[in-house]
């Protein structure tokens, strides 16, 4: 029993503090073992009393002046915790749950856990470094701040290759306190559909501006002079109030388009309810645009079927989108001699189809993908002397978003080009955001 309580009591007393004496205390049943085995030795003679005890007291020596290994050891892998290398499991399902790319990183830089959004975006795999992917000073140099105990910080950045892009980075370290302390999470927001929409409301107000500024310096300009030099002139007053009347048209003509432009966006959400008769359409643009085909030369000859081609629709936008492909065909085909405008009912899984073919010198395949760009033109002093605007495919190009369909460009240099306006299949469709929209209206293909 009392060697029990002996035991009991030792193994509740704390170690001291002074280093040898902590380590005796470690080693005191060594000790205590080695003592029992010398007694025993020197009860039965093999050893004497004298080498017994120097024995004991070397060993008591030694433990307290050098001790063992592993009782310096321990102490030191306790107070200093083993450092995680990889993000537990609950980070990586948050981080998978983020409608961003997200990655997890540690402080050296090195990728720990990709969602499997930046692993498509980026294609970064959980062990490469950061900087072999995104090799953007900025963002290197806003990691180091943070991943040096700074607070959470943000950096925008583009990348040039292989397309243009910008993103949005933000980097926050895990809270310290945790045990994934350790780690630096870096979310990305794709900020390149906001960078082109704003370039285009730039570019559109420049053009407009542009487009405004040259009719109204002329009619600045004539009205100047028939104030002054020309005040009395009647030859020249004539000459110049016609050259006004003109500019004034042109004037009048981009008003009217950007007008319609604002409107068709205004309801492009909206799905029209109507009921159209494309044959219908295209007869009425036929003796319509009579006058100006046989300005042009060109002879418009129509393929229609006998029985109504009906799509849901509003009549006077579907006219206004026809028209205006007829007008560019006879316009700029007109070295062709002849316009071939065609409709087919709905077959199989496509949606009835109009198409529009001219014989001119076609279009280079580098301007089809943005044909339907405002105030984009191919040729800027032939699109001026036919008086364009440079908003007509984009009228038609929201126009066709409302209705839910898609336009297709084919165009061979010198065989002239194809313009195809293909309407949806069936009864009316849920209609999509404006967005998915406007991606669906500028799916133009070159052949």
């Amino acid at each position: 029993m009392a060697s029990d309580d002996t035991e009991d009591k030792g193994s509740r007393i704390a170690p001291p503090e002074v280093p040898a004496f902590r380590r005796l205390f470690e080693a005191r049943w060594i000790i205590v073992a080695f003592a029992a085995l010398l007694a025993i030795l020197a009860f039965t003679g093999m050893v004497g009393w004298t080498p017994a005890l120097v024995l004991l007291g070397g060993l008591v020596f030694f433990v307290a002046l050098i001790g063992r290994s592993g009782s310096v050891a321990r102490p030191a892998s306790v107070s200093r915790p083993t450092e995680q290398i990889w993000p537990e499991t609950g980070i990586k399902l948050f981080s998978e749950a983020l409608p961003d790319p997200c990655m997890v990183l540690d402080r050296r830089g090195v990728v720990r856990f990709a969602n499997s959004r930046a692993i498509a975006a980026f294609s970064i795999r959980p062990g490469d470094p950061l900087a072999f992917r995104l090799r953007v000073p900025d963002l290197l140099a806003a990691f180091d701040r943070v991943a040096k105990g700074g607070p959470a910080e943000g950096v925008e950045f583009a990348e040039r290759v292989p397309t243009e892009r910008w993103f949005a980075a933000w980097f926050a370290p895990f809270d310290a306190g945790h045990r994934q302390g350790n780690f630096i999470a870096l979310i990305l927001d794709d900020l390149t559909e906001r960078h082109r929409s704003e370039r285009i409301r730039v570019d559109f107000v420049a053009n407009a501006s542009h487009e405004l500024r040259t009719p109204l310096a002329s009619l600045a300009g004539f009205i100047e002079t028939l104030q002054g030099p020309a005040r009395n002139d009647t030859e020249a007053r004539e000459r110049f109030l016609g050259v006004m009347q003109e500019q004034a048209n042109r004037m009048s003509r981009l008003v009217d388009d950007l007008l319609s432009l604002s409107r068709i966006e205004m309801k492009q959400h909206v799905r029209p309810s109507g009921e159209v008769d494309l044959c219908s359409v295209i007869r009425h643009l036929g003796d319509a645009l009579e006058p100006l085909s046989s300005e042009m030369k060109v002879t418009i000859e129509a393929d229609l079927p006998e029985t109504p081609v009906l799509v849901a629709g509003d009549r006077d936008e579907l006219i206004q989108v026809f028209e205006n492909l007829l007008e560019n065909a006879c316009k700029y085909g007109q070295s062709g001699g002849r316009v071939e405008v065609a409709v087919n009912p709905a077959r199989g899984e496509e949606g009835s189809t109009v198409t529009v073919r001219d014989f001119g010198p076609g279009i280079p395949a580098e301007h089809i993908p943005r044909l339907t760009e405002r105030f984009y033109r191919i040729d800027v002093d032939a699109s001026r002397k036919h008086r364009g605007t440079g908003l007509g495919l984009a009228i038609v190009k929201h126009i066709l978003a409302r209705h839910q369909a898609r336009m297709s460009v084919e165009s061979r240099p010198g065989e002239g080009a194809v313009f195809r306006v293909i309407f949806p299949q069936g009864a009316a469709q849920a209609v999509p955001e404006p967005r998915e929209i406007s991606d669906i209206s500028q799916t133009v293909t070159s052949s």
